[in-house]
């Protein structure tokens, strides 16, 4: 019988009871003011310009995008174009661009950001890289090819690699394997960043801001009619752009919607993407919802998601009330949608993609 190396311990002193106290009397110090119209504009700038100081996105640097097209490989009911732009002057950012077959020429379109999550090879999983065995039980997995029915359905579909995944990855994950392909550095990537002054949030936030001016651009896009929708990190990605950045004209947040106590502070062992230097502190959930008002936004729970937390859905609608009152103070309560589906952690999409394709598709 081997003898054991280590004691065996019977107690342990562990911090985690001192930061949920912290959590209870300093958090949400910055909660959205619904008092009246005035001041909900004021709280909205004054928590913008905070969101962007603490996530770095102040500190990001602009450049031209110099962007270019690298294939177009023809696709059921639509073509993939792989493209490359500068979001910052040495950091490019990779997307797949899907055009509907039936584009005509000199049309312009409704497009769609569809950012990825976790566990999905980056924008290979949106695009429906089927194709690709891994990320093909993926998409079984997670419903994840929803950038690929957003063209199907005749927007035009951009799926970005986000930093960390894909072609983005740091070179801690640059192995030539199975599981660093799906995978993701981000927590890596925060570590470094947070050491000099920006967060993965605030990366992320900025690139697809920089994608939004590109799509602006682009003759064949609607710049009038831009959405954005996500699962779980894409989500996340979703929710922080549209909150900071009015151009975002209808939203799905998939999966990403939860109150920060029970879903990031005593789950802590989840991706390093989620936490921000002081966010807690300022703001929760709910207020990131409330700064999209009156613009549509849906929220698509599984109503047995394990991140929504030990309470399950009433760790959700705490939130989406939170939110709620911010649209019915500027008179928009139908613009706000909380589509609750029976499943755990996926993209469900049987409300939310006719929603979205028909919110881009009204009068601008």
């Amino acid at each position: 019988m081997t003898e054991p190396r280590v004691p065996a311990l019977t107690r342990f002193f562990p911090a985690h009871e001192e930061l949920r106290a912290r959590f209870d009397r300093e958090g949400r110090r910055m909660p959205v003011d619904t008092r009246s119209a005035s001041r909900f504009e004021a709280w909205r700038a004054a928590v913008r310009a905070h969101l962007r100081r603490i996530t770095g996105i102040d500190s990001m640097r602009r450049t031209d995008p110099r962007p270019v097209v690298t294939e177009s490989i023809p696709c059921e009911g639509y073509v993939r174009q792989r493209v490359e732009i500068h979001t910052e002057p040495e950091v490019v950012t990779p997307f797949y661009v899907l055009l509907p077959a039936d584009l005509r020429p000199g049309e312009r379109r409704p497009a769609v950001i569809a950012p990825h999550g976790h566990g999905s090879s980056g924008k290979n999983m949106t695009a429906g890289r089927s194709d690709i065995p891994a990320v093909a039980d993926a998409i079984a997995r997670f419903n994840g090819a929803y950038a690929e029915r957003f063209a199907q359905a005749g927007l035009i579909a951009f799926a970005p690699d986000a930093r960390a995944f894909g072609e983005r990855r740091e070179p801690v994950g640059q192995l030539d394997d199975e599981d660093s392909f799906m995978r993701s550095t981000c927590t890596p990537l925060n570590f470094a960043a947070l050491a000099l002054g920006q967060t993965v949030t605030g990366m992320w936030t900025w690139d697809l801001m920089r994608l939004l001016d590109y799509i602006q651009t682009r003759a064949d896009c609607d710049p009038r009619r831009i959405g954005c929708a996500g699962l779980s990190g894409g989500g996340l990605q979703t929710l922080w752009l549209a909150a900071l950045d009015d151009r975002v004209r209808a939203a799905v947040v998939s999966g990403y919607f939860y109150g920060f106590r029970d879903s990031l502070l005593d789950i802590n062992d989840n991706c390093g993407c989620n936490y921000v230097p002081g966010l807690w502190q300022a703001v929760d959930m709910g207020d990131l919802g409330a700064l999209t008002a009156p613009r549509p936004l849906l929220i698509e729970t599984g109503d047995r998601d394990p991140l929504n937390g030990a309470r399950g859905l009433a760790n959700v609608t705490e939130h989406v009330e939170i939110t709620r009152a911010a649209y019915r103070l500027l008179d928009a309560d139908d613009h706000l949608v909380h589509d609750v589906r029976s499943g755990e952690h996926r993209w469900f999409g049987t409300a939310a993609e006719p929603w979205l394709a028909a919110r881009l598709r009204e009068d601008a």
